[in-house]
């Protein structure tokens, strides 16, 4: 079962804090992802989508548009 996703913050640092239905906390740092993975520039290149991340219905993936998602099982699984 994906973990559920509570709440969540973008910070300016390309940062997510995040916060999950079990109570677990994590900062999740999206750099790498933006370096290594080339639709993810667009968080960085395309000035304000990065805080424009939206949270699905099913509260597992948190989203920026048709092309850019995260789930929430990476980022419990690799969330500091």
């Amino acid at each position: 079962m994906l973990p559920k996703i509570k709440t969540f913050m973008t910070n300016p640092d390309y940062t997510l804090s995040v916060s999950f239905d079990d109570g677990k906390k994590v900062l999740y740092d999206m750099a790498d992802d933006i370096k290594k993975l080339p639709h993810y520039s667009d968080l960085q290149n395309i000035t304000g989508l990065f805080y424009q991340a939206r949270l699905d219905k099913s509260r597992t993936c948190l989203y920026w548009n048709d092309y850019i998602d995260l789930p929430s099982d990476m980022i419990y699984e690799y969330g500091k």
